[in-house]
């Protein structure tokens, strides 16, 4: 049921328009399979099994409640949808439509994302709370103010036109990439690699790759998740201190996870069209195919991130390509390239700015320098995993 119940919900779903009615349906026929199944024995597709009985079980809650045209509606269109599922056992399949309606723009963005990790990516609500670091019950109020909107606003459950699929895709795969990235860097004091989050954003990365396999963003995203999720086992060290990209054993990485990225990037490449999420994944790419740092091709990720620049500017792209610069060019030429992102935008992320310098003036052999910067980072940096990589990081330096 792990595989199958976003397939399950999704199908309800777009049939109800209502995503509590649809989850607690799904509930009663998983203590129906969990009551019956020991006397009956599993039936050979017990997802189809678990299909119907909580279409059934939706139709009798729906005829329970307290009447009105939009129940009346829900419940008519459920009793004309077929009872059985098709005659090979295969489940009709709507988690795109369902993660489309979930990502509409008429919701607030923290809403799309805890409707998607709910609906979709079937993490619980106390997973949605941590990932979002507030209590269970803020959350579970959240997600029922999302889910009556959701219902309300008659929101189409149902993958856009043509016409209407770029404005809404980008803020699709917004959604999933702050999904991957919560769990690849999680916030605040949580775990430093969540799996589960990793592990959801890819899923619904490859679903999309499969059911719209002509957009290179969506491929691009795709393969972006999985050259980052491939280095997963050499990030964190065995204190729990992360790993510098530089610093970690490449032996490790998960070449299967490598190679399907190469070839959704390749596919990506071919359609022609180039988006920010492509040319990221092309940067990853680069370093995923390097034996090591020093034989990485840092002239094309200087030249990447400034393409990158010219589809989505940002401080933090210009902070990334200056990191670059300094791999390119020495510590020097990155220590100005930085300075001169923090002379255009002052107030960005100082925390992150005083670790860039920090590592720059390292690598210089600035020693005094790069102390004060690392002292900086780690009084302006939120994250205790990367204060506690910084202190160990000073505390080589004062050392020495």
């Amino acid at each position: 049921m792990r595989d199958d119940r976003a397939r399950i919900i999704a199908s309800i779903v777009r049939t109800t328009r209502d995503l509590d009615l649809a989850e607690d349906a799904l509930a009663d026929a998983l203590a129906a399979a969990a009551t019956g199944w020991p006397r009956t024995g599993i039936p050979e597709e017990p997802a189809a099994w678990v299909l119907t009985v909580a279409r059934r079980r939706a139709i009798d809650r729906l005829r329970r409640r307290t009447r009105d045209d939009r129940s009346d509606a829900a419940l008519a269109e459920l009793e004309r949808t077929p009872s059985a599922p098709p005659a090979d056992g295969t489940l009709p399949d709507e988690r795109l439509e369902l993660l489309f309606a979930c990502c509409h723009p008429a919701l607030a963005l923290d809403a799309r994302i805890a409707l998607t990790l709910r609906a979709v990516a079937r993490l619980t609500t106390p997973e949605i709370a941590a990932a979002f670091l507030t209590s269970e019950t803020a959350m579970a109020q959240r997600l029922v103010r999302a889910t009556r909107r959701l219902a309300d606003s008659g929101i189409p459950i149902e993958v856009p036109s043509p016409e209407q699929l770029p404005e809404r895709l980008d803020g699709v795969l917004g959604v999933i990439y702050l999904v991957f990235n919560e769990g690849y860097a999680a916030s605040g004091d949580a775990p430093r690699v969540r799996v589960d989050l990793c592990d959801d954003a890819i899923r619904l990365g490859r679903l999309l790759s499969v059911l719209l396999p002509d957009e290179p963003e969506v491929l691009g995203l795709t393969a972006l998740m999985l050259f980052h999720d491939a280095r997963r086992a050499t990030r964190v060290d065995a204190d729990g201190l992360a790993v510098l990209l530089e610093d970690q054993d490449r032996a490790r990485w998960d070449r299967a996870r490598i190679a399907e990225a190469d070839g959704l990037l390749e596919r990506a490449l071919l359609v022609g069209r180039r988006g920010p999420y492509l040319v990221q994944a092309c940067i990853a790419a680069l370093h995923a195919s390097a034996p090591s740092a020093e034989d990485t091709d840092w002239a094309q990720i200087v030249a990447l991130y400034g393409a990158l620049l010219e589809l989505r500017p940002s401080p933090v792209g210009e902070l990334a390509r200056a990191g670059a610069v300094g791999m390119r060019d020495g510590p020097d030429a990155g220590l100005q390239a930085v300075d001169a992102v923090r002379a255009r935008h002052p107030d960005h992320d100082p925390g992150r700015v005083a670790a860039v310098r920090a590592d720059l003036l390292r690598r210089g052999g600035r020693t005094d320098e790069a102390m004060a910067a690392y002292e900086t980072a780690i009084a302006r940096l939120p994250a205790e995993a990367e204060r506690a990589f910084l202190r160990a990081r000073l505390g080589e330096l004062a050392d020495q």
